[in-house]
């Protein structure tokens, strides 16, 4: 099998929830994609859901899992999404490499539904070009990046 990645935020409803989803998708089989939440909500956020539906990455199947599922298993790699998360799990002893990538919460926008879309969009494309980054410079096939699909995530209008 492949590396593993685990993805941690607070909550596990939204930004770790997308990231699992894009992480098992740019991964292309060579990567598993988990996340997990150090408090989490219960559910996966609706508008994660639409908005990664938008791109064809299905999330509809998921569940918000505690940390503790994954206690004992063997990483590559752990992310962290949110500083809340970092603090909580400052370290996993079974990862080989971590990462913090501190994202905004689209689950705490406000305004109108298409204001609030819009910021689960924005984080969206954030999240996707960090995991575009991260794969393209730890890919030990080609060293050039070739454009792909995800190159621009907003819908146009």
């Amino acid at each position: 099998m492949g590396k593993r990645v685990l993805i941690l935020c607070t909550g596990n409803s939204c930004r770790s929830q997308m990231a699992e989803g894009f992480w098992r998708m740019l991964g292309k089989g060579n990567w598993e994609s988990f996340s997990a939440g150090s408090k989490p909500a219960g559910f996966v956020h609706p508008m994660a859901i639409e908005v990664m539906q938008e791109i064809g990455v299905d999330l509809g199947q998921n569940r918000s899992k505690h940390v503790d599922e994954f206690t004992g298993q063997s990483f590559d790699l752990v992310v962290t999404v949110c500083d809340s998360a970092k603090e909580a799990c400052p370290v996993f002893p079974g990862a080989k490499q971590m990462l913090h990538w501190p994202l905004g919460d689209p689950a705490h926008a406000t305004g109108s539904s298409d204001e609030v879309r819009g910021e689960f969009r924005r984080v969206r494309s954030e999240i996707a070009d960090r995991i575009q980054a991260y794969l393209a410079l730890n890919q030990s096939s080609s060293p050039c990046r070739r454009p792909n699909q995800f190159d621009n995530l907003d819908p146009p209008g």
